[in-house]
């Protein structure tokens, strides 16, 4: 049996459509949808579905969705292929489905968990102070200067280390701006993202303090399966720091590169992105061409599981 990692998706890989197909064909993937509707009192499996795309967007409905979708694959891909998976991780958003897939969440509670951090990282922070940008062929110790550079005083630092040469940085919009500046004077590329927050950086901080108080009634079981997370980019199996990781995850930066070259570290030989878009496995390729990738996002991805 080969090595094989799950990996979950996070904010910005929703489309309208998502998931219809898995809806209308395996019963066990509508049974995921019916609870996150019931969990949640609207339909969000009819926001997935048909939009619209606004609605779709705001970052209080796109957690929920994008995590229904995942769940709802993974449960397809554990009924059809019985693939057991050594490691799971998710990027941002999707190290809750990292974690219901582990064991450690209810999906319901996932859900419910996922809707509340949309709302307070939303409400973080005023429309138009924040922003993230991406940055382009830079390496990690360059970003972080720039970022000091270019805070002046303001909130500015990494927060997505995605791949080699691809950073994502978040803080006050101006100091976004003045670093996007900075590295096109440099004649490399910096792109500003189309995001409602500045996510993953310390104005989040008070999302983090309320995260937190609604984690107090959430149930944590124990983890079948190691989640690399986040923050640390190490295996996780102890039920008892699943919260506080989940708390610091809003606020700092997403080792996604470190956390795949974890996976590598323990001989992973493929890693599966299940959910909506092919982001990860675009990244996967960045990080290291060796290891076999693949993703799971629809009937036509679901037939080529080897």
């Amino acid at each position: 049996m080969k090595k094989i990692a799950f990996v979950f998706p996070g904010q910005g890989s929703q489309y309208v459509g998502m998931g219809k197909e898995f809806y209308d064909n395996f019963g066990i993937a509508r049974q995921v949808f019916e609870e996150a509707d019931d969990a949640l009192g609207f339909s969000i499996s009819g926001l997935c579905f048909g939009g619209p795309q606004e609605a779709l967007k705001l970052t209080e409905n796109t957690q929920p969705a994008i995590l229904t979708m995942s769940i709802a694959i993974l449960k397809v891909v554990q009924a059809e292929h019985g693939l057991n998976p050594r490691f799971v991780a998710g990027h941002s958003l999707g190290e809750y489905s990292a974690l219901v897939a582990s064991g450690a969440l209810s999906f319901a509670d996932a859900v419910k968990t996922v809707r509340l951090r949309g709302q307070f990282m939303q409400e973080a922070v005023p429309v138009g102070e924040g922003a993230m940008a991406a940055v382009m062929g830079m390496e990690r110790g360059e970003v972080e200067s720039l970022c000091e550079e270019a805070s002046s005083g303001e909130v500015l630092s990494p927060a997505n280390f995605n791949c080699p040469g691809q950073i994502v940085i978040a803080g006050h919009a101006k100091a976004v701006g003045r670093a996007v500046e900075k590295v096109e004077q440099n004649g490399k590329r910096a792109i500003l993202l189309p995001v409602s927050a500045p996510f993953h950086c310390s104005l989040m901080k008070p999302a983090g303090e309320r995260l937190e108080r609604a984690l107090q009634d959430v149930r944590i079981e124990d983890l079948k399966i190691p989640v690399v997370t986040n923050v640390e980019a190490e295996p996780n199996t102890s039920k008892e720091r699943v919260k506080e990781l989940l708390v610091a995850q809003v606020s700092s930066p997403v080792r996604w590169e470190e956390c795949m070259q974890r996976m590598i570290k323990e001989e992973i030989e493929q890693v599966l992105e299940i959910g909506p878009g092919r982001v990860l496995s675009g990244l996967m390729k960045r990080i290291d061409r060796n290891v076999e990738t693949g993703n799971v996002e629809d009937l036509k991805t679901l037939k080529k599981i080897s």
